[in-house]
């Protein structure tokens, strides 16, 4: 029993390493390319990286390559649109060597010519509020770590005191929530000029995220209460943070679908509502688009393995009457 302890145990640290990773790490990469783009000057496509907490720069050119970009881009990405003076101020930026592209904002302007909302417009609420949930899976895997019930009641209770004060104060009292609608709403307004909509929409995600907050805290209470009364309610500790791949995966493959349903008419083409590609490769236009996993995708799939490995062993141990 003490060897199965051991094991359920190390199971459960590993996945909180790689969870603590996987919060920093690109989870899925996303890269565009097209005849106007040669690989000389854009190497890996326009290519961005997914992670919990935002999109990044996926892109790398540099010396030559980025002054071949550079004079690509203002050849190809010049309009008579005033909207577009934001694209083309930031591409007088794009000669700085080692520093390479910003493929988030080249991305931004091809979506652009197809209607597409701006990158940051996705996950507004998922994002800013991701640290929290991965806080709330590491205190549950600790917890599961612990054979017997009273010191898993006191990680629980504790852990969940931590990250509920540590968000109330983030979110509130240091006014990251505020400052967040108003970069949401700003960065939305960079393409899409419709005030009034967009003030509906940052109020939209003040009130989901303050749901969320709360909600969040009281699913804490319910699991605290869970494990007290119910011994089996314990596997959950793993089975929840152990799904984080699934959950991954169908929030953005939804988040895809509301890019390519939600076009607006501003685009220099127009295209039919399509799902852009979730896994693999497809077309958009004249773009080959590329859809993978990352590195840090690899990660969650640790996680998943080493508590699905944990639970199995801790509910083996629930049938023969060896854990509380």
């Amino acid at each position: 029993m003490n060897k199965q302890n051991n094991i359920v145990a190390g199971l459960s640290l590993i996945s909180l390493i790689c969870l603590v990773a996987a919060y920093f790490a690109p989870i899925w990469w996303v890269s565009l390319t097209a005849p106007n783009y040669p690989v000389d000057a854009f190497p890996d496509g326009i290519r961005i990286h997914f992670h919990f907490d935002g999109v990044y720069n996926g892109c790398k050119a540099a010396g030559k390559g980025t002054r071949m970009a550079n004079e690509i881009i203002q050849k190809d990405l010049s309009h008579d649109d005033e909207r577009y003076n934001p694209i083309l101020d930031a591409n007088k930026n794009v000669d700085k060597g080692a520093e390479g592209l910003d493929c988030v904002h080249e991305m931004n302007t091809i979506n652009h010519y197809v209607g597409m909302f701006p990158i940051a417009s996705g996950a507004p609420v998922e994002k800013p509020l991701a640290k929290f949930f991965f806080g709330f899976f590491a205190v549950m895997m600790l917890a599961f770590a612990l054979p017997k019930k009273k010191p898993r009641l006191v990680v629980l209770a504790a852990g969940f005191a931590a990250v509920a004060a540590w968000m109330l104060v983030d979110q509130f009292v240091m006014g990251k929530l505020a400052s967040h609608v108003a970069f949401y709403t700003a960065e939305t307004a960079t393409f899409f000029n419709e005030p009034e909509k967009i003030k509906v929409w940052g109020d939209n995600v003040d009130l989901i995220s303050r749901l969320v907050i709360f909600g969040l805290i009281a699913v804490m209470a319910v699991v605290v209460a869970g494990v007290a009364m119910l011994r089996s309610f314990q596997l959950l500790l793993a089975l929840v943070p152990g799904l984080l791949p699934v959950y991954f995966v169908i929030t953005y493959s939804a988040w895809l679908w509301f890019f390519g349903h939600n076009l607006h008419p501003w685009g220099a083409f127009t295209v039919k509502p399509f799902m852009p590609t979730v896994f693999g490769e497809g077309k958009v236009a004249q773009f080959s688009t590329y859809s993978y996993p990352y590195w840090g995708y690899g990660l969650l799939v640790i996680i998943f393995v080493c508590l699905m490995l944990a639970l199995l062993i801790r509910r083996k141990q629930l049938r023969e009457g060896g854990a509380e």
